[in-house]
């Protein structure tokens, strides 16, 4: 009986770990780019819910390599459809990629979805320049 219970346990926490995995608003780091004067940072933002985000704006603050803020401004990504995935660039006016050393995600700025997009949103980066939420 109690190696029953223990093993539906295990399916019922792997069960929602998976949901949780799937229910998510994810943003990565794709592509760090220098523009003439500025940098070009790629992303690319999934949703995994099965309604759609009609807008999402991140509140974004740039470190330089040294620890130090450089920037903070806001990234629209738009709306992203239910179970979709979509491709945004902004650029970094008059910053160098390689003074770039962070992101990071200070929250949600605007949220239009039935979604709670804060508790939703995961972040990561594949380049050099970390990303953080």
């Amino acid at each position: 009986m109690q190696f029953a219970r223990c093993l539906c346990a295990v399916f019922a926490l792997s069960t929602s770990q998976a949901y949780a995995a799937e229910t998510q608003i994810s943003v990565h780091l794709d592509n760090v780019k220098q523009m003439e004067a500025a940098c070009r940072l790629t992303f690319v933002a999934q949703n995994a819910f099965e309604q759609d985000v009609n807008r999402i704006v991140l509140e974004t603050v740039a470190f330089d390599t040294k620890g130090s803020v450089a920037s903070m401004t806001l990234f629209d990504f738009q709306k992203i459809p239910a179970g979709s995935m979509r491709v945004r660039q902004f650029d970094l006016p008059n910053m160098s990629c390689a003074a770039l050393g962070s992101l990071l995600v200070n929250g949600v700025q605007t949220c239009e979805s039935d979604v709670d997009c804060e508790d939703a949103l995961t972040v990561s980066s594949r380049t050099d320049v970390a990303l953080q939420g």
